[in-house]
């Protein structure tokens, strides 16, 4: 019998799969994004302690952007700025199984542009 397939499910077993080599330390933490429709999230996380340490989302306040792409940019660049208040400038980058292309990406270079070294 053929099934169709969830493409959220599908999403969450890729990200099972990279979960299993990225890890976040105290020394180097884990930048982690969740991407749905509208909104896009970013946290960083101390997978040891299981803390997250700074975060950053388009609810925020500080986020502008007429396209989901630039408000996705503008996202990246505050979480950096979170991260790197806390004295946080390296991390691991976790994509959350999403593909490394469009806002993930852009959120990705924005970072980077604002300081944090992945």
């Amino acid at each position: 019998m053929i099934t169709k397939t969830n493409r959220n499910k599908d999403r969450e077993r890729r990200h099972d799969r990279v979960r299993k080599h990225v890890f976040g330390t105290a020394d180097r933490p884990r930048l982690d994004v969740y991407r749905s429709n509208k909104n896009i999230y970013a946290q960083v996380i101390d997978d040891v302690k299981g803390h997250t340490l700074a975060s950053a989302s388009t609810l925020d306040k500080g986020v502008s952007g007429t396209t989901k792409t630039d408000q996705a940019k503008s996202v990246g660049k505050l979480v950096a700025q979170n991260a790197m208040k806390k004295g946080i400038k390296q991390v691991v980058f976790d994509r959350g199984g999403y593909l490394y292309h469009g806002r993930v990406e852009a959120l990705a270079d924005a970072a980077r542009q604002a300081g944090l070294k992945f």
